[in-house]
């Protein structure tokens, strides 16, 4: 008799314990007792399992085997199967292939009474999963509605605990292109693709290093995290976030219509023409219409006009020189004396120093405030760790309180120092 042995951790987390040796040192203690041969050995470890353990190969295995296998042995029912419909299939492919279902610690074999009980721990196999998937959505349902992102962070965003809960913040390395990436599709003169490439030329990347795909891209561009906002139509939640915006929502807006073809997109060619500089920068005094321009033909000579293009009003239709004369000359009405122009630069050169001053002093202030706390951390675990002073609870609402009095340090300080690069 030849068996194959089959044992599995659904997380990467349970790697970490002694479940796998565990179940393999019983399944070969089992198939011992029985007499058997064993003719395979397959893990799987959760999400970090390699290709050659995963259960098509598993089941290939089995397939090219058959007539020299005789059973498959699990340490039990819900080792083999996440869910009753997988159970099922994989015990009918094991029954086509003549190889019998056994656990070591389980008394299920192929008699009536013994599938019976296979079929019950299969089913509470699958009520637990399920059970366990319900706690994981309704404890995320929660911390959504209060604001928090629940998921994997964003591109531009940094994942870090606040508190008892987690939070965003910017990543230095990406939220500003991120930004970048929203005000240059907002201008309409880009399509996505055009907006996509700037921004990749100027260095974002994935976390991994990877380019975005355009895919990734275009749900960068629709999702409202981006303005401080946690949005999941499947749960009905909208909430304020508890973690900054990287986008304005006027700019955010804009891009969503744009998406939606609600807005059209003007192109560089078609508003910036050589022979028409105020083209649809000018408007019309009745109906507001930006101005267009074109050329008519006479009968020896073409002329250049401005006129509005709506079909009911025709209120404006200028001749070009006459139109850009004026512009200038109203221009050179509205320049300013070098008198003001010097004053003014005084009055912003003083508001600038003042600012930096206080934008450079609040920033040694909550640095100091950083490293303080990273002591007054590193006092507390001392004195759990190595002086057992404090019991484990005192210990951890000490620890927790910190964390939320750092990340909120850090926030401001990411602030500041985005201030200090403004100014």
């Amino acid at each position: 008799m030849r068996a194959v042995i089959y044992v599995r951790v659904s997380s990467k987390e349970q790697t970490k314990n002694l479940s796998l040796p565990v179940q393999e040192a019983a399944c070969r203690d089992f198939c011992e007792r029985q007499g058997w041969e064993v003719a395979e050995l397959f893990v799987e470890e959760g999400e970090s399992a390699k290709t050659a353990d995963r259960t098509a190969l598993r089941e290939s295995y089995c397939r090219s085997n058959r007539g020299r296998l005789h059973a498959l042995v699990v340490y039990s029912v819900d080792r083999l199967a996440r869910d009753l419909h997988d159970h099922a299939v994989i015990r009918h492919l094991l029954a086509t292939l003549g190889i019998s279902l056994r656990s070591v610690t389980q008394p299920i074999d192929d008699t009536a009474s013994g599938k019976l009980l296979e079929g019950v721990l299969a089913s509470f196999a699958e009520y637990e999963n399920l059970q366990k998937r319900e706690k994981v959505v309704a404890g995320m349902k929660a911390a959504a509605a209060r604001g928090q992102w629940a998921w994997q962070a964003p591109i531009g965003y940094l994942q870090v605990s606040a508190g008892r809960g987690k939070t965003l913040l910017p990543d230095p390395e990406r939220a500003g292109l991120v930004t970048r990436a929203f005000e240059l599709f907002a201008t309409g003169l880009y399509d996505r693709n055009q907006v996509l490439k700037m921004v990749s030329d100027l260095g974002l990347k994935t976390r991994r290093g990877r380019p975005l795909t355009p895919q990734t891209f275009a749900s960068t561009l629709r999702n409202p995290v981006y303005v401080g906002r946690v949005s999941v139509p499947r749960w009905q939640i909208e909430a304020q976030g508890n973690f900054p915006a990287l986008v304005e929502n006027a700019t955010f807006q804009r891009v969503q219509a744009l998406l939606a073809n609600m807005s059209p997109t003007v192109t560089a060619k078609q508003r910036n023409h050589p022979d028409f500089p105020l083209r649809g920068f000018m408007r019309c005094g009745s109906c507001s219409r930006p101005l267009t321009g074109s050329w008519s033909k006479g009968r020896s000579a073409r002329y250049a006009y401005y006129r509005c293009p709506a079909p009911r009003c025709n209120a404006v239709n200028v001749d070009k020189r006459t139109l850009e004369r004026q512009f200038l000359e109203l221009l050179d009405g509205l320049r300013p004396d070098q008198e003001y122009l010097d004053l003014f630069s005084a009055i912003v050169l003083d508001v600038w120093r003042d600012r930096r001053s206080h934008v450079t002093e609040r920033r040694a202030a909550l640095e100091r405030r950083t490293l303080d706390l990273k002591a007054r951390k590193d006092r507390v675990n001392e004195v759990f760790i190595y002086q057992q002073a404090i019991d484990r609870e005192t210990y951890e609402e000490h620890v927790a309180r910190l964390n939320e009095q750092m990340a909120v340090t850090q926030l401001e300080l990411h602030d500041v120092r985005a201030s200090s690069r403004g100014t």
